[in-house]
């Protein structure tokens, strides 16, 4: 139990500094490469893996859920965005609300990270 209490906590610590880097990786010019591959890995993911497994599939959360599942602590939320509102803070947002959230926040942070990508590329060019 004390291994699947550790990848638990791993999971979120993980999954949530990935969710926060893909959302502000943007702002550290080292990490700009980065931040759009995590980006578009992210939306690949929840798009293509989203044929097979249902729209917004994250292995991650698969993987975590697995976890949880194993500790009989199985999730009743539909998103892993809805679960850390809950987890971390105890704030219960709806379905609808975590997954509008969460699909602007990326398509947001995607649109920035594309553009100062491209502009950085142009400027390098010159």
């Amino acid at each position: 139990m004390f291994l699947y209490k550790l990848l638990d906590y791993f999971f979120i610590v993980f999954h949530l500094a990935l969710i926060i880097f893909n959302l502000f990786g943007w702002i550290f010019r080292p990490l700009r490469k980065w931040n759009l591959f995590t980006l578009v890995l992210t939306g690949l993911s929840w798009s293509l893996l989203g044929i097979f497994y249902g729209f917004g599939y994250c292995p991650l959360t698969d993987w975590h859920w697995d976890i949880l599942d194993k500790l009989g602590r199985i999730p009743t939320e539909n998103s892993y965005t809805q679960y850390l509102f809950n987890r971390i803070s105890g704030i219960n947002v709806k379905t609808r609300s975590a997954d509008f959230i969460t699909l602007i926040s990326f398509l947001v942070a995607l649109i920035i990270s594309t553009i100062i990508n491209i502009t950085g590329f142009i400027k390098r060019k010159k």
